[in-house]
């Protein structure tokens, strides 16, 4: 007998199926945590002639069930797990309407030990034969984790006339033997540790639970482990790790192989969730899975590992996927609800209609009007056509190295050359280019050629840091790329995904170990050579087809991937030239990456000036001004923290300097909140400039755009501290709530050309539940559409259907109010709303009144406590040069600053402070430095006055 895999147990050393051992009865459920004793029932399945029947354990929450069934999901548990895994979805399930079944495969859970040791085929029948013996009928959504996940979509692929959907969790259909399987399997499974590991101790099992995170309550593990008390209780457990097919010619792979290839041909709806931190089901299986299923709804839970169900809201996630698939428990049924065959199920997604996608708004007090002003489509790689003759400059880029600088005509033929070398290279349209370059002339000609050829760019901030890097490439999982050399070694050692691309041309022996395949100059050489013989691209990509994934900064939770399309990015490019009458003939100084790229796209030259862009603050005034010199830039755009460094930097400019920067007539500032007090300060170094500051987000830029004129203005005009909403003016609201000190914050303008906002009034809990308006004077939370809006994140069903659950807008989270001139002020975000016995307090206006407090630098407004008594903590920073305390250990305030911060915050907020704290320095976002993160610090704060051990926050 031939061992299948060195050193692991032998799958052909099997008994035979028809094995005659004794049949051991489960006991009676004991009371577990979260399971209904009611939906524990036994079922014996006859079995084929000459067999003994199989005694199934189920979980069937049908008692609950109010009036028939919309349908039954067939739930189905991996190793060494059993149906107690499926107890939120059968309650939530029952809740709206779906009948769960979650089985325990045989030899599992408290199905019977019947002595046959089964394989992959075996599984799939015997759950054939149980749900047979259910007299189950369409429409069934199966529901399948680890190695459930497989036998689920072999019972699908079994049953098209009763299939309506596939849920599926952390599983895997395909293993390529060319690489070894996953550690922890490869461990279970070798020859010295299997029988120990899995059967004669719960090494095995205990390793799985312990994958959990957070780690499972006590009582939690106690229930895993309760039906796998003794050896021969845990048989099928060492079984199941057996017959994992890990090699060709494995008992199982034909079965596995099978199951494969039929889950290409299923087309009904899908639903794929994904713990990335998964060491046995790692992302090449999830890339594999959405290969044979491209038209699956997809949502990773970052941070979620293996036991997903137990780290993260799947339940809840399945039965929102359910309703937006399938209408809600009162909506129309679907064709696949009434048990139409699968082929003929509509899967088209929903997360957006057709107006919507083609940014017109669909509901609420403005519609149409978006979509009236919405320029006729032109690609942004149009922009290189119409100035191919040019010998003007495209992109002018400072560094340490010195200046480069390309022509429009040498930026078209590059751009051009580079398509056709990456397309000889394997890179088709609709594949995903991560570009892991600096910005400038290797970022700038990267990206045209990406879109030329209809590959799907994927641009992640080096702000991010290593570890935000990492979550956002493996979460967007490109085929390729294209890196400077500090982008490739981190590529090779953290194992970002992809083919790799040096930007700049390496050793041969740099090449070998950092994995490169080409370089950016041998393409482009290439290419040249293939366009002498005739070769030529493929046809342009639809309007409609994925151009970017653009990742937000993180400074809200993790980095996500937003999707635009061609159209979607030609619209952002067409509101900014609108807004701020951009175009040929312009030329700016990007400070701020994002905008280096859509600048070019303008037909503006972009200049991106002698600075490290993973770090804003590290532009200098001298640097600006010899960028400003370089492109004859007429404008300057940065973040906060960037105009920070250069008003901090700027006594160092010379005459010739101030001369240069005295040209430049249009200055911006996006990315962050920004004090009026700084944007007034730009004079000092750019007199002529008219200072701008548009407000938007990575969904969309821009949303509104103010000067500074306008912001005065709006100061002026600011009504004092009202204790309610003025519901008078909006008698159509009928969801209000009290906010406490409602009505001030930052005033961040009128919309930009193409865009709409509306507001979603807040409920007593906090919370964005009443109907979008458009009234003055009514908190809630913002709404936003427009021609350039998202078209939907990458890869997080769940988040985009959160966003979008009013058709044909973007939901920002951030919380504000239009005023009676339409003006829209930002009061915080929404999950940093306090909700006191008072009524809602949003933050930001009362951070204003802390920072107006001498000696005050920074400040954040926090709750501490229970939601709905929460107290307002303000924590703050003091200024060094008044506070000599300032930088020392976090403590209380002292008497007179706390006195001066609650009367300060009281007369202008009407909101009482009940603890004020002071910390050496505020922690803010990655991106930008300038974003208070006050959800850590709130974290922070009601630890430090409960007394426990806690630094700095």
């Amino acid at each position: 007998m031939t061992r299948a895999v060195p050193d692991l147990i032998d799958p052909n050393d099997r008994p035979d199926p028809r094995d005659t051992a004794p049949s051991t009865d489960r006991p009676r459920l004991p009371d577990l945590p979260g399971l209904d004793p009611r939906w524990s029932r036994h079922v014996t399945e006859p079995g084929p002639p000459g067999e003994r029947p199989t005694s199934w354990h189920v979980l069937d929450n049908a008692a609950d069930l109010v009036g028939p069934a919309r349908g039954t999901l067939l739930a189905v548990h991996g190793n060494p797990t059993w149906s107690y895994l499926w107890r939120d979805l059968l309650r939530e399930g029952a809740e709206t309407g779906w009948r769960v079944v979650a089985v325990d495969q045989p030899g599992m859970g408290y199905s019977a030990r019947d002595g046959r040791r089964r394989g992959l085929a075996d599984r799939v029948a015997d759950l054939g034969a149980l749900t047979d013996e259910l007299g189950l009928t369409a429409p069934v959504v199966t529901v399948g984790h680890d190695w459930g996940g497989v036998v689920s979509l072999g019972w699908a692929t079994d049953h098209p006339d009763l299939l309506a959907g596939i849920v599926l969790t952390n599983t895997a259909v395909h293993h390529d033997g060319a690489a070894p399987i996953p550690g922890l399997l490869r461990l279970a499974g070798h020859r010295a540790v299997h029988g120990w590991a899995t059967r004669g101790t719960t090494a095995f099992l205990d390793a799985t639970l312990s994958l959990a995170d957070p780690p499972l309550p006590p009582e939690v593990r106690r229930a895993y482990r309760a039906p796998y008390g003794t050896a021969d209780e845990r048989a099928a457990i060492a079984d199941f790790v057996a017959d994992i097919p890990a090699t060709a010619d494995h008992p199982s792979r034909a079965e596995l192989d099978r199951i494969a290839a039929g889950a290409a041909r299923l087309h009904v709806p899908a639903l794929v969730m994904w713990g990335p931190r998964d060491p046995v089901f790692q992302e090449r299986y999830l890339r594999d899975l959405l290969a044979r299923l491209p038209h699956a709804d997809v949502h990773r839970f970052e941070g979620a590992g293996h036991l997903l169900p137990e780290d993260a809201d799947v339940a809840g996630t399945v039965v929102r996927w359910l309703g937006a698939t399938y209408g809600d428990r009162h909506g129309a049924p679907t064709r696949a609800s009434e048990g139409t065959p699968a082929e003929s199920v509509d899967t088209t997604p929903r997360l957006d209609d057709d107006a919507a996608r083609d940014g017109a708004p669909t509901s609420g007090a403005t519609t149409g009007t978006a979509a009236d002003r919405t320029p006729a489509y032109r690609p942004l790689t149009a922009v290189l056509d119409e100035h191919r003759d040019s010998d003007h400059p495209a992109v002018v880029s400072l560094s340490p190295a010195g200046t480069d600088t390309v022509s429009w005509r040498d930026l078209a033929t590059r751009a051009r050359h580079l398509a056709l070398g990456l397309h000889d290279l394997g890179v088709r349209p609709g594949q995903r280019v991560s570009l892991l370059v600096t910005p400038g002339v290797g970022l700038t000609t990267a990206l045209f050629a990406c879109l030329r050829l209809g590959a799907v760019v994927v641009l992640a901030d080096q702000g991010l840091g290593l570890r935000g890097m990492s979550r956002a490439l493996r979460g967007a999982d490109p085929d390729l790329i294209i890196g400077i050399e500090r982008g490739l070694v981190g590529a090779r050692l953290l194992g970002w995904p992809g083919r790799r691309v040096a930007a700049t041309e390496l050793s041969p022996a740099r090449t070998r170990v950092l994995g490169a395949e080409s370089d950016v100059e041998t393409l482009v050489a290439r290419g040249a050579q293939l366009e002498r013989t005739g070769a030529v691209l493929p046809g342009a990509p639809d309007p409609d087809d994925d151009a970017a994934v653009l990742f937000t900064s993180g400074s809200t939770g993790p980095a996500k991937g937003v999707v635009y399309t061609h159209r979607r990015l030609a619209g952002m490019r067409d509101a900014l030239a609108a807004t701020y009458d951009l175009g040929p003939g312009a030329s700016f100084v990007a400070g701020f990456a994002p905008f280096a790229l859509i600048g070019t796209a303008l037909g503006s030259v972009a200049v991106t000036p002698d600075m490290d862009v993973t770090a804003p603050a590290t532009l200098t005034a001298t640097a600006l001004a010899d960028a400003v010199a370089a492109g004859r830039a007429t404008a300057v755009f940065t973040s906060p923290s960037a105009l920070e460094g250069v008003l901090r930097t700027a006594d160092a400019l010379d005459d010739d300097q101030r001369a240069a920067l005295t040209g430049v007539g249009l200055f911006l500032s996006a990315g962050a909140p920004i004090a009026p007090e700084l944007l007034a300060r730009v004079a000092e170094v750019m007199p002529s400039a008219a200072v701008h500051t548009p407000y938007g987000m990575t969904e969309m830029l821009p949303v509104t755009d103010i000067d500074l004129p306008g912001i005065r203005a709006a100061a002026d005009d600011a009504v004092a501290a009202t204790a309610t909403c003025d519901t008078t003016r909006a008698p159509d609201i009928t969801a209000t709530h009290l906010v406490v000190g409602a009505g001030g914050g930052t005033c961040v303008g009128r919309p930009a050309v193409g865009a709409e906002v509306q507001i979603v009034p807040l409920d007593a809990a906090g919370d964005a539940t009443g109907e979008p308006t458009t009234a003055p004077g009514v908190t809630g939370e913002v709404l936003v559409t427009g021609p350039h809006r998202k078209d939907r994140y990458d890869r997080l069903w769940g988040t985009q259907a959160a966003s979008a659950d009013h058709p044909g807008w973007h939901r920002t989270g951030d919380v504000g109010h239009l005023d009676a001139t339409g003006r829209l002020w930002i009061e915080g975000r929404l999950g940093h709303a306090v909700t006191t016995p008072a009524g809602v307090v949003t933050p930001v206006a009362a951070e204003q009144a802390a920072q107006r407090v001498r000696g005050v630098r920074r400040a954040g407004v926090v709750g501490v406590g229970p939601a709905g008594v929460q107290q307002v903590v303000v924590v703050l920073e003091t200024d060094p040069e008044i506070d000599p305390r300032a930088g020392a250990r976090p403590a209380l305030a002292t008497p007179g600053l706390t006195r001066a911060m609650r009367g300060a915050v009281r007369d202008d907020r009407g909101i009482d402070v009940a603890a004020v704290l002071r910390v050496p320095e505020l922690p803010t976002d990655v991106r930008h430095n300038a974003k208070i993160e006050r959800g850590r610090i709130g974290r922070w704060a009601e630890a430090f006055l409960a007394g426990e051990r806690a630094g700095t926050p």
